[in-house]
């Protein structure tokens, strides 16, 4: 698996190419924060079974309280784009 490493002011200069740069390309982004922390930002294929998600809302109850917390709260957009919507 590619990783490419950037600033953080890379990303915060444009999001939206980064992240496509991202999930089209399949590599892994790690952003260098200005406190010399590293995020990871990984694309994922919805078509993969990735039980991760199903663990933590089986197990953990912060992370249950989270995604209510989330479905409750009203969509934000992403930075130059249209707002998402959802269904229920």
């Amino acid at each position: 698996m590619a990783i490419r490493t950037i600033p953080l002011s890379r990303l915060e200069t444009d999001l939206k190419k980064t992240l496509t740069e991202c999930a089209e390309s399949g590599e892994t982004v790690v952003v260098q924060m200005p406190d010399e922390r590293l995020l990871a930002i990984q694309s994922l294929d919805p078509r993969e079974e990735d039980s991760l998600m199903d663990e933590l809302l089986v197990s953990n109850p912060e992370f249950q309280e989270l995604v209510a917390r989330s479905k409750r709260s009203p969509r934000k957009p992403f930075p130059g784009g249209e707002q998402a919507t959802t269904t229920s």
